[in-house]
């Protein structure tokens, strides 16, 4: 196996601009035009919101118009092909020794402690995140024998919490019927993270979130009462999971997006871009994809462009979110 990669690896270094490498269990995209010297390594783990789809996609567009090489991981089943509820699953992980920045959708998992070494280096090496949707759950049943047992999301808000400042609390918005509609922090409109960030929408509904207090908040979730733009703002009253307390859905609209600086345990800091959207149909949006590319650049401590170019690179007709809905069979390959 080791001698394998280290082929690919080599190869890499002679394939031609504009190439993507897919290997047996990973993808790696060299640009075709100026490159930054940087690595974005994606990880792509959650049995509904279709990161499958999304990661590659993303990966294509970091490096065909940011001259980004990035990587994209993977949770397989047994024979090889994509299965996100294989839970223990990351394919070729030595790919985070290199990153620079990690851009995360994953949900509930339990990797090997090889595996969670590697990502745990990674964070204390100081990388950029930008972790999406059910990142702020990332892990569920690693063992008690663990190094990495405090990281389970249920283990007081575990990695998520501690390091994006969420965890899992509760659908805000009716999950499948309620769309969120982005609305800007006005306190911090000018942010970089938010240059040329307009108009988002997604189906995926609002979570519940209260981020850590030192979490900037980009961008609140309005919820609408159906599943097109052009729905009225939802009105009804619900019950906060916090502490039972009833509130209008939308007075206060919750937090969809934040930033945060985090000192890691080994004394570096990591730079946070968090946000409750992210499925892969969400990703359609213009201004959603540009909102990650943002957070790859201000995580990264590079200047910001006023208007990320986010063209998709590609064709990008992605799956309706929904737990079991992952096209069965499919290999890595057929992601490139």
């Amino acid at each position: 196996m080791i001698r394998r990669r280290t082929l690919l690896a080599s190869l890499l270094a002679t394939l031609p601009l504009g190439s993507c490498l897919a290997a047996e269990d990973y993808l790696t995209y060299a640009p075709s035009g100026p490159s930054i010297n940087k690595h974005v390594v994606l990880l792509a783990g959650d049995e509904e919101y279709r990161s499958e789809e999304a990661m590659p996609m993303l990966a294509r567009l970091l490096t065909e118009r940011h001259g980004f090489k990035t990587t994209v991981l993977f949770s397989v089943g047994a024979d090889g092909g994509v299965d996100p509820t294989a839970g223990g699953s990351l394919t070729h992980p030595e790919a985070l020794d290199s990153a620079d920045a990690i851009v995360m959708l994953i949900r509930f998992r339990k990797w090997n402690e090889e595996t969670l070494a590697r990502f745990d280096a990674a964070i204390k090496r100081g990388v950029a995140v930008v972790a999406l949707r059910t990142s702020t759950h990332a892990f569920s049943g690693i063992p008690k024998d663990s190094a990495y047992v405090s990281w389970n999301w249920n283990n007081e808000g575990g990695w998520g919490k501690k390091v994006l400042g969420e965890t899992w609390v509760s659908h805000w918005g009716k999950h499948k019927f309620e769309a969120t509609q982005a609305v800007i922090e006005s306190a911090n409109a000018s942010d970089p993270v938010l240059q040329g960030v307009t108009d988002i929408f997604g189906t995926s509904d609002v979570y519940e979130a209260y981020p850590a207090a030192d979490a900037k908040i980009l961008l609140r979730g309005k919820v609408l009462t159906g599943m097109t733009p052009d729905t009225a703002a939802a009105s009804h009253v619900k019950a906060r999971a916090s502490d039972k307390q009833e509130q209008a859905v939308n007075e206060p609209m919750m937090p969809i997006a934040w930033t945060r600086v985090v000192k890691n345990d080994a004394g570096t800091e990591n730079k946070i871009l968090c946000t409750t959207m992210g499925a892969a149909t969400d990703l359609t949006n213009e201004s959603l994809r540009r909102l990650v590319v943002n957070g790859v650049y201000w995580g990264l401590g590079m200047d910001v462009p006023a208007k990320a170019d986010v063209t998709l690179v590609g064709d990008y007709n992605p799956t309706a979110y929904g737990f079991n809905g992952f096209k069965k069979g499919l290999k890595i390959s057929d992601l490139k």
